[in-house]
């Protein structure tokens, strides 16, 4: 396939996994907003752009990791169950590792039927509900995405759907809002390439960043979805 073509069908694909529509059951999650709303820490467009782009450094730049490698797997059919296992041990919040195996489900019934593949009939016999940057990054090389652009849709979400759930949260003019989201543009490229850089890595090399604040405020929300109404499941 001519490069310029391939580009091309990649960034095409990862739009597709990155709108919103795609129903891979992210509309129903706030990625830790929703429980920063609530003890005050997100107010207003200033306090949720910090929100967010600590939420890209930490939770987008291991995501884009897991993704970049997932799409390159894809190519090979193998190290679904090593890679699965590697992201249990990066979420320490039993409640994380919930969402993202349910998002990772919703993800793959989905690609199921945009890109079949014995690929992913591989990843899922691997492992019936992967974690959602696999699923994804999966689909992503599945459908002819490189890596790195799978990266970038990996990367792209970490802050998209958090933005999104704030103005149903606080009601923020979505203009600005928005804003906010284009304005982090340059850091997600620099994550989506640095997370593309060495994709043959062992699984057990991937980066570890942590960020305890959302892992307490998954468990919170967790529980406190249990006793009263919240407008998302994490």
């Amino acid at each position: 396939m001519n490069a310029d073509l391939s580009d091309a069908t990649g960034m095409a694909v990862v739009l597709c996994i990155a709108d919103s529509r795609f129903p891979g059951g992210g509309h129903a999650h706030s990625g830790g907003l929703e429980e920063a709303v609530a003890r005050g820490l997100v107010t207003d467009v200033p306090t949720l752009a910090s929100f967010l782009r600590g939420r890209l450094r930490t939770v987008g730049a291991l995501t884009a990791a897991i993704a970049a490698m997932a799409a390159h797997s894809a190519r090979e059919r193998r190290r679904w169950r090593e890679l699965d296992v590697e992201v249990d041990a990066r979420t320490p919040s039993p409640s994380q590792r919930e969402v993202s195996r349910a998002q990772g489900r919703g993800m793959a019934r989905a690609g199921r039927l945009a890109w079949p593949s014995p690929v992913l009939d591989d990843l899922l016999a691997a492992t019936p509900r992967p974690h959602h940057p696999v699923a994804l990054g999966a689909l992503a090389g599945i459908a002819g995405a490189s890596p790195r652009q799978a990266a970038l849709a990996a990367a792209y979400l970490s802050v998209s759907g958090p933005a999104s759930a704030c103005v149903r949260l606080l009601g923020l003019d979505p203009f600005h809002v928005n804003a906010i989201v284009a304005d982090l543009s340059a850091p997600i490229g620099r994550i989506a390439a640095t997370a593309a850089g060495n994709p043959d890595l062992p699984p057990a090399e991937l980066p570890a960043p942590s960020s305890p604040a959302l892992d307490l405020f998954a468990e919170t929300h967790d529980r406190t979805h249990r006793l009263e109404v919240r407008l998302f499941a994490g």
